[in-house]
């Protein structure tokens, strides 16, 4: 029997942070047909709160480094303002959406990462995706709404990648879904050229994307979104789109889509 398609859609912060662009998007994602999941981070809102507490951001690499004070700014930006703003909007576009962190019904359990040149602090890596807990949900036809927050089992929240919790819940849910996972962010797709929207490569697969990486072609925030991509794909994932926040209602337009 073929299984039921499941999308899981991930949101960018640059959208995020554009209240019309944000609008629009929510619109799309509320006309999305089938069954859905939404996940969003937030880390230029956190940023901004915690300067405005007098909270210092220190970043590594690109990635954040999560002290106690700065998990707490976390917590309240990512699980409170943006998510429940969120949720709001797709009610007020009658999509029945729950917000959500990995610690809600168990939902996404993570161990902290381990200490290697850097200590980030209260960050998370995905161990285990409660696919079953989540389906539930799902089958209650509520629309799941993730934030980048995890959790160890104990008690203990961690700030998580929002790409990296895309994928795994996607792998997670495959177990029971046909899932296409799908990145929408400010480019156009994959670029050829950082500075040129126009240079989409419109498809990729693992042995293209090897080359691609060793040339130098990815810049460094497109590398991590890329491994996880492919993390995805290579663990059943049936689909990996990239592209602007458009493309879950127009395929007609320039997007990048991944494959084996």
């Amino acid at each position: 029997m073929a299984k039921e398609k499941l999308s899981v859609v991930k949101i960018g912060g640059n959208v995020i942070e554009d209240k019309d662009a944000l609008e629009s998007f929510l619109k799309h994602f509320s006309e999305l047909e089938g069954k859905k999941i939404l996940v969003h981070g937030g880390g230029k809102r956190a940023t901004h709160i915690a300067s405005k507490l007098g909270i210092e951001s220190n970043m590594v690499n690109g990635r954040r480094v999560t002290d106690a004070e700065t998990l707490d700014v976390i917590t309240m930006v990512y699980g409170g303002l943006v998510n429940k703003n969120i949720v709001a909007q797709l009610q007020g576009l009658a999509t029945d959406a729950i917000g959500l962190t990995g610690a809600d019904i168990n939902s996404i359990a993570s161990k902290k990462r381990p200490v290697k040149e850097i200590d980030y602090g209260f960050v998370g890596d995905v161990k285990k995706v409660n696919h079953k807990s989540i389906d539930k949900l799902i089958q209650a036809d509520f629309v799941p709404v993730f934030c980048a927050i995890t959790h160890d089992g104990n008690g203990q929240l961690f700030n998580t990648n929002a790409d990296t919790v895309a994928s795994e819940l996607a792998i997670g849910l495959s177990n029971l879904y046909k899932v296409e996972l799908v990145y929408c962010f400010e480019k156009n797709g994959v670029l050829m050229e950082v500075d040129d929207d126009n240079s989409v490569i419109d498809y990729m697969d693992s042995g293209t994307y090897e080359i691609l990486k060793h040339k130098g072609v990815f810049h460094d925030g497109m590398l991590p979104k890329l491994e996880n991509c492919y993390h995805a794909i290579e663990a059943g994932v049936s689909r990996v789109f990239i592209g602007n926040p458009t493309i879950i209602s127009n395929k007609d337009q320039k997007f990048t889509t991944l494959f084996l």
